[in-house]
């Protein structure tokens, strides 16, 4: 997956919102005002922080070499992939809807509805 095809893909989650509140160099997406992803736009291989449950980070971690503790990010809950690494496309997009679903399940049962909710 390409920094193209992981932007699209996060987008297509019910409302969502891109910006680049860090800088022109880091794409946030958001829901509900609550951040669950962050992509590097300048970083060759691409990187993405992805949102995640404590144990399953550690899980992750050891299964694959290209997934490590969130860059500038609370380590236990966040970490830094390697897109186009060697990760199947269907394992990425599953991490990506883990660290959405974990935001969206955090957010007011109000704001859930205004999600979408899952």
């Amino acid at each position: 997956m390409d920094l193209e095809k992981f932007r699209e893909y996060c987008l297509t989650k019910a409302q969502v919102t891109e910006g680049t509140p860090f800088g022109e160099d880091v794409l946030v997406f958001k829901i509900a005002g609550k951040m669950f992803a962050l992509a590097a736009l300048d970083e060759v291989p691409a990187k993405v922080n992805l949102k995640c449950d404590p144990d399953l980070a550690l899980e992750l971690r050891e299964r694959y070499e290209q997934v490590r503790p969130g860059y500038h990010m609370n380590k236990k809950h966040w970490n830094t992939v390697e897109l186009d690494s060697g990760i199947p496309e269907a394992e990425l997009r599953k991490m990506i809807d883990h660290s959405y679903e974990l935001v969206v399940k955090s957010l007011p049962k109000a704001k859930r509805k205004c999600s979408g909710g899952l």
